[in-house]
Parts: C-alpha cells; sequence; structure tokens
C-alpha cells in the first residue's frame, strides 16, 4: 500500500494533470490514506472536480473536501437567473420527469427537491447544474419513488456487478431489505468502490444504498 507522502504526491499531480483545475490555491494533506483538499476554488465545478481527482489515485481510502468556491465578480449572477438555467437544464436533460423536480436558489446554492424514481434521474439533475455560471454549491435532496419490487432488486444488483469489468464480484456481497441495499466485502481502489455503490444504485427501485466495502489496496 502506497505510503501518505506517496499518495499525496500523486493526488497533487492528478490535480496539476486535470485539465479544467487550476490546483495553484489547492493544498493537500494526507493521513492514513484519507486526503484532505483546502484552499480555494472559482467555482463549484471545480470543487466537485477536484475530488473526484482525489479519488481517482490509487492507496485513497476517503476525501475530506473542504474547499472553499470563491467565485470571480465577473461569474457572480443573481439568484433568479441561476434558477432560471437551472431549471432549463433540467428539463433539456429529464423532459418528463422534470415537471417533479423543485429548483430553489439561495445565495448562489442550488437545492433541488421533488421525486423521481430512479436514482440516475437524481444524477442526471445534479450534473445538469452543477457547471451553471454562478452556483456555489449544490444540495441534492430529491427523493425516490420505486416502481420495482423488491425482490428483484438484488438478483439485477449482482448480475450488474457480475457483467462490470472494473469490479470484482467475488469480493462483494450483496444484501437487501426491502428497497434499501447494502454493500459489503473489499476492493482495491476508491473508485472500484464507488463502482460498485454506482451499479447498486442504478438497479431500479432502490431508495438507498449503505456501502460498508472497505478499500484494501
Amino acid at each position: 500500500m502506497p505510503s501518505d507522502e506517496e499518495i499525496k504526491r500523486d493526488v497533487e499531480q492528478e490535480l496539476a494533470w486535470h485539465p479544467d483545475i487550476d490546483a495553484d490555491d489547492i493544498a493537500v494533506n494526507v493521513k492514513d490514506g484519507v486526503v484532505t483538499l483546502a484552499g480555494f476554488v472559482p467555482g463549484y465545478y471545480d470543487k466537485y472536480e477536484a475530488e473526484q481527482a482525489a479519488k481517482r489515485v490509487a492507496g485513497v481510502v476517503g476525501v475530506a473536501n473542504d474547499l472553499e468556491v470563491r467565485l470571480p465578480t465577473v461569474d457572480q449572477r443573481p439568484d433568479p437567473e441561476i434558477a432560471r438555467d437551472a431549471v432549463a437544464a433540467i428539463r433539456n436533460q429529464l423532459p418528463v420527469s422534470s415537471k417533479n423536480i423543485k429548483v430553489v436558489v439561495s445565495n448562489g446554492y442550488i437545492t433541488l427537491e421533488g421525486y423521481v424514481p430512479w436514482h440516475y434521474q437524481r444524477q442526471v439533475a445534479e450534473d445538469a447544474v452543477r457547471r451553471i455560471k454562478g452556483v456555489k454549491g449544490v444540495f441534492n435532496h430529491i427523493q425516490l419513488k420505486p416502481e420495482t419490487k423488491p425482490e428483484e432488486i438484488k438478483k439485477k444488483i449482482v448480475e450488474a456487478l457480475r457483467r462490470n469489468a472494473e469490479v470484482d464480484a467475488n469480493n462483494i456481497v450483496v444484501e437487501t431489505h426491502g428497497d434499501e441495499v447494502v454493500l459489503k466485502g473489499k476492493v482495491r481502489s476508491w473508485i472500484e468502490r464507488e463502482e460498485a455503490e454506482r451499479v447498486a444504485w442504478s438497479a431500479p427501485g432502490v431508495t438507498r444504498v449503505i456501502d460498508q466495502i472497505a478499500v484494501e489496496p
């Protein structure tokens, strides 16, 4: 397993390698494999991408994203303008289910409310508003209203994990309690852990995923 110093170096290099991240004002600290990102970035999307970059590094078992969003004056916008763009972006990506999603904007922070039947629709809605100019943060409170019987959930998740080339399904245990899924076992990297969780969320009818998978490089 890489040392904290090696992980720190690799995270810094990954941030510098990313074409959309200005890493000059980002400080990286690592303790026991947990990465802390501190400093400031010019937009919420930059904060999100910095976190994703850190998670891709081998040996990372957790990320604390303490980056502060400091919008340049030219990017600051009134909340109503941000709200209008957010609503339009969600309608463009989810023309049917967008009618059940509400957008609330306060001081540049977007809160998404409402309900959808699939988890991927929650994620699509969040992705749609993340890059809107003037956004400082996104809180996704969209709820799930499943349309699938609970007994079908485990079978679909297990089959999907076995098909996935990025996940070693033999080391993952899937438990279901109604529409709630619990993942256990161990994987080789944080990104593999996230992929297993993404697969679980992709199953129809899942309303909650408890990820207890351990990262053991």
